[in-house]
């Protein structure tokens, strides 16, 4: 049985993070079994410092990738199998897209907008001790945009992260087309990564 480590739900969805939500359905896809556990620890602990990352038959893979590189190479699964060689390029470049630049400005939109903040991002502290639970939001959001800033996206003004994203999504229903899925009739790796930023886009 594979164990996959999780922030838990949130926002009405099964977890705030794209990552996890990829790796979710990459294991739905898979048709392997696994299950989800809470990992029980702040935002950037855990293997690499981040989630999601698995464990299977005792071996721990960390990364959304890596794990469905490993799920492919493990179980003998191609997720793009039945993609052409210009279909597997088109949707890797799709993936990254939503996870190098979409992803970045969801992050702003969450974190640095007050509103947004607010009833989100904020929410993740409610067990921190009420006396020191400003203070450590507070840090918390410093580390956001900090990261942001290094990372690019938080170099622009909101309304050019605004642009940037709506280009992204755009790009997004040009490749899509009239087709259910990235990868044509049936879903592909790309679903999986598109898929659960979208949903994060959409959840302020």
């Amino acid at each position: 049985m594979i164990t996959l480590y999780t922030f838990g739900p949130a926002f009405g969805q099964p977890d705030p993070s794209p990552f996890v939500m990829k790796a979710m359905a990459l294991l739905k896809l898979s048709g392997q079994p696994y299950t989800t556990d809470v990992f029980a620890g702040g935002p950037n602990l855990g293997p690499k410092g981040k989630r999601p990352f698995i464990v299977d038959e005792g071996v721990t893979v960390a990364d959304s990738t890596l794990i469905r590189f490993n799920l492919e190479q493990k179980y003998g699964l191609d997720f793009d199998a039945h993609l052409t060689p210009q279909q597997k390029g088109v949707t890797w470049a799709v993936e990254k897209m939503c996870e190098e630049h979409l992803y970045f400005a969801a992050v702003y939109f969450r974190w640095m907008v007050d509103e947004n903040f607010n009833k989100g991002p904020a929410t993740f502290f409610n067990k921190v001790p009420a006396l020191i639970r400003p203070l450590v939001r507070a840090v918390m959001r410093s580390k956001s945009r900090k990261m942001l800033h290094v990372q690019g996206m938080g170099r622009h003004s909101e309304a050019e992260i605004a642009q940037l994203a709506c280009r992204d999504i755009d790009a997004l229903a040009q490749v899509l087309g009239d087709a259910d899925w990235f990868g044509g009739a049936s879903p592909c790796a790309a679903d999986a990564s598109a898929g659960a930023c979208k949903a994060v886009s959409l959840c302020k």
